[in-house]
């Protein structure tokens, strides 16, 4: 499935409208997983704020996302419109400290 115009605009305007946001499944009060779940309580550990979509209430969006940053796997985590990854490289990336430079540079921008 090609992304379409209309769903890349979508994603690019939640991307460019946040300084954080996490694409998972479910929202950051209740995610409907464990790997949503991971970067939720990294995030919060960091004290981000951040804005969440949940792709189960959008199949455009769900499908979209994984052709847009061509990752195949939800969560997916943008600072600054730049992609970061999922589950597996924020709990790499909070561990190093990198991520939380990543943030604190965002919310201070």
């Amino acid at each position: 499935m090609a992304l379409s115009p209309d769903v890349q605009a979508r994603i690019e305007s939640l991307i460019h409208q946040n300084k954080i946001v996490v694409f998972m499944k479910g929202n950051k009060l209740m995610p409907q997983c464990g790997f949503s779940n991971n970067v939720v309580q990294i995030l919060n550990a960091l004290g981000a704020t951040y804005e969440t979509f949940d792709i189960l209430q959008d199949y455009e969006i769900r499908q979209g996302i994984k052709e847009y940053s061509n990752w195949p796997t939800i969560p997916q985590v943008y600072i600054n419109g730049e992609f970061l990854g999922g589950s597996d490289i924020m709990i790499e990336l909070y561990q190093s400290g990198e991520l939380a430079e990543k943030v604190a540079l965002a919310l201070a921008s």
